[in-house]
């Protein structure tokens, strides 16, 4: 039996947004060109497409309240990245729905259910990893939806604002490389999740490019949520060859990590150089102060709090847009070459 049409079936043949279908199917809720609305409704009844009342329901939204769904606020990373999305909304006289899913899908589900009933206009989201249908039904329904920091494979159509993972861990590992350092421990995210596997190809990368073979020991990926850090960091001080430097590339986990070396005998830079994703007040302030890979997260809010307003408005074209920040490599006191008291490589 045939798979019913949708709207996004009819946005991607006609080569509009969903928003233009919208627009069709709920006469003036906003300027529709005439040759495009003819393409429009060609579309829609040689797809046969049926809207469903709800989804006409939803057209009638207005456009001055979009849906924020974060992974975590305890993250500093996502409580910066919420603050910088409700300031770039306001001053463009645009209402934030805020709501957090603590790396749950379950509570993920839950949030994009609670947005449907909202009416809101479009959606900026870090998606958990799963809910690829609910993340979908909202687009059927004609709620445009931005991924913002991580992407989930299967929702191509979806906007993403992302900064180059690959290319930071790339860097980081590159610049460790060349101050001698051969064995590298990379703490990573979960590997179900885009930035973590991201990450761990640019590490990757490095090594190939150094003619180096990556040790797999040395290659966690943790949870954003708990105190898993600490035990990454404890695995790797504690290998049979430990590293001479550290990687830690989920920023949940950095304060974690760090006290776990902080209550080891273990000096940095000495015995072990160090380089942290995200950079924080206080991450210049620790002894040593600490090299950090530092995230444009003024960059995310803008690019996506323009994207989701332009979505909602039609003033975008049906093409999913891909918009990729570099992140700033910034070097501190907690990466030195490596010497004779570190542990041999």
């Amino acid at each position: 039996m045939r798979k019913p049409a949708t709207i996004r079936d009819v946005a991607r043949e006609a080569g509009v947004s969903v928003a233009v279908v919208s627009r069709v199917l709920n006469d003036g809720t906003g300027p529709v060109a005439p040759q495009t609305r003819a393409k429009v409704v060609e579309t829609i009844e040689r797809l046969g497409y049926r809207p469903r009342a709800a989804a006409r329901e939803l057209q009638q939204r207005t456009t001055s309240t979009i849906g924020l769904v974060l992974a975590d606020l305890a993250n500093p990373f996502f409580a910066r990245l919420a603050d910088r999305v409700v300031w770039e909304a306001r001053a463009r006289g645009v209402h934030v729905v805020l709501l957090t899913t603590q790396e749950d899908p379950h509570l993920e589900a839950e949030s994009i259910d609670t947005l449907v009933e909202r009416s809101v206009a479009s959606v900026i989201a870090t998606p958990a990893g799963d809910n690829v249908e609910k993340w979908a039904r909202l687009i059927d329904l004609g709620i445009d939806v931005v991924f913002v920091d991580r992407e989930i494979e299967g929702l191509e159509e979806i906007d993403v604002v992302t900064i180059r993972n690959d290319v930071s861990a790339e860097v980081a590992a590159s610049h460790l490389i060349g101050l001698g350092h051969r064995r590298i421990g990379f703490i990573s995210g979960p590997a179900d999740t885009s930035t973590g596997r991201d990450r761990v190809t640019g590490f990757r990368r490095a090594l190939q490019g150094a003619g180096l073979t990556a040790d797999e020991d040395l290659i966690h990926h943790i949870p954003f949520r708990g105190d898993a850090g600490s035990d990454a960091v404890g695995a790797l001080l504690n290998a049979a060859e430990p590293p001479s430097a550290i990687i830690v590339g989920n920023t949940a986990q950095v304060r974690s990590a760090l006290r776990r070396i902080k209550q080891s005998d273990v000096r940095v830079p000495e015995d072990l150089s160090l380089v942290v994703f995200d950079d924080n007040p206080w991450t210049e302030l620790v002894s040593p102060p600490l090299t950090v890979i530092r995230q444009p997260i003024d960059m995310l809010a803008v690019h996506s709090v323009d994207l989701a307003v332009g979505r909602a408005k039609g003033l975008l074209p049906a093409q999913r847009r891909r918009v990729e920040v570099e992140a700033e490599f910034v070097r501190r006191s907690s990466t030195a070459p490596l010497t004779q008291h570190a542990p041999a490589p």
